[in-house]
């Protein structure tokens, strides 16, 4: 049965710092692509950030570059957001997903975990 399990959210005042943390089980983790996407009240989910395999090559939106950076940790199966200099825009729920390819679109996702509250008080 595959899980992604998202902890690390909670409230933080605008400039303040978070670490999103990730954990799967059930599938071959180090197979598969890993991305963060979040959703803010009223809006549609977004990416975030993905992160390759082996984690040499990741990749961003434009709205966290500079500020959010992804890692993964393929023998702890886990996938790191670390989120610096948070804004107020930056509130939302964040999701960790898996994919066995390169996608930054929800459709191409695989498996998706239940979602973390961040928020950021300004």
């Amino acid at each position: 049965q595959v899980q992604l399990v998202e902890s690390g959210g909670g409230l933080v005042q605008a400039g303040g710092s978070l670490r999103l943390s990730c954990a799967a089980s059930g599938y071959t983790f180090s197979s598969y692509f890993m991305a963060w996407f979040r959703q803010a009240p009223g809006k549609e989910r977004e990416f975030v950030a993905i992160i390759s395999w082996g984690g040499r090559t990741t990749d961003y939106a434009d709205s966290v570059k500079g500020r959010f950076t992804i890692s993964r940790d393929n023998a702890k199966n886990t996938v790191y957001l670390q989120m610096n200099s948070l804004k107020a825009e930056d509130t939302a729920v964040y999701y960790c997903a898996a994919s066995r390819r390169y996608y930054t679109k929800e459709a191409g996702m695989d498996y998706w975990g239940k979602g973390t509250q961040v928020t950021v008080s300004s």
